[in-house]
């Protein structure tokens, strides 16, 4: 019996034990990020270093380096926490974690987009 829970768990595992994403982070393709951000009045933060910043971003983008810590938490708190927030990053990745601290900071509508800046055609 202990052989099977052994192996249940590990298929578990393997097949799809994939964690949930907050209620409040919705992870948007470019197309319908583009028809919320472009032209509008929006909170819209790019969480590249400032190299990757000046290499190109989506206009009236805020830069706050993810990656410098201190710096990213205490810059996102001056955010209204209440508003939509848009962010973004190269690929994803950086910004999907970027959404996660956020939600654990209590903001209550975060946008992510699929793909980061590199799947930005626009």
């Amino acid at each position: 019996m202990k052989f099977i829970l052994i192996i249940m768990t590990f298929l578990s595992s393997l097949f799809g034990a994939k964690a949930q994403q907050a209620d409040s982070i919705k992870v948007l393709n470019a197309s319908d990020y583009k028809t919320q951000v472009v032209n509008k009045d929006v909170q819209l933060v790019d969480v590249r270093t400032a190299a990757e910043f000046n290499q190109g971003a989506l206009d009236n983008a805020l830069n706050i380096d993810f990656f410098q810590k201190e710096n990213f938490r205490s810059e996102m708190e001056k955010l209204d926490k209440d508003k939509p927030i848009y962010l973004y990053c190269r690929s994803g990745a950086r910004s999907n974690k970027a959404a996660a601290a956020l939600d654990k900071m209590g903001f209550t509508q975060i946008y992510d987009l699929k793909g980061g800046y590199l799947a930005w055609p626009y």
